[in-house]
């Protein structure tokens, strides 16, 4: 028995929504600054997003957190020079003052949570 050529069509389109693309939600995981943000606010860290691309946090607290598109940059940033003195975290480098107080490590602690998780 011939099947009817119009039946191809919906068959395809029918194999091509059963991925697991929307299995995460709706999350925009493009956005590492924003997901990062959400995360301090959640954990009362006060900070806003700047830089020329929205790609930095600022902390109240004086930290600075420098966002990339992959680890691999990040890490490449350090060895230019660019990134001396902070620490990487996935895709991202935290600049800290070299002297902080049990304050600020409190909320240090925090931050590296949060880009952790991201």
């Amino acid at each position: 028995m011939k099947r009817p050529l119009f039946a191809l069509p919906l068959l395809l389109l029918a194999y091509a929504g059963c991925g697991s693309s929307d299995a995460g939600g709706n999350a925009d995981k493009s956005d590492t600054p924003g997901a990062a943000l959400a995360c301090l606010e959640q954990k009362d860290i006060p900070a806003r997003r700047t830089g020329e691309n929205g790609d930095e946090l600022v902390l109240d607290a004086g930290p600075k957190i420098k966002f990339y598109l992959t680890a691999d940059e990040a890490i490449a940033e350090q060895f230019r020079g660019r990134g001396e003195g902070a620490e990487q975290i996935g895709v991202a480098l935290l600049f800290v003052d070299p002297e902080t107080s049990k304050e600020q490590d409190d909320i240090l602690h925090d931050v590296e949570v949060c880009l952790a998780n991201l």
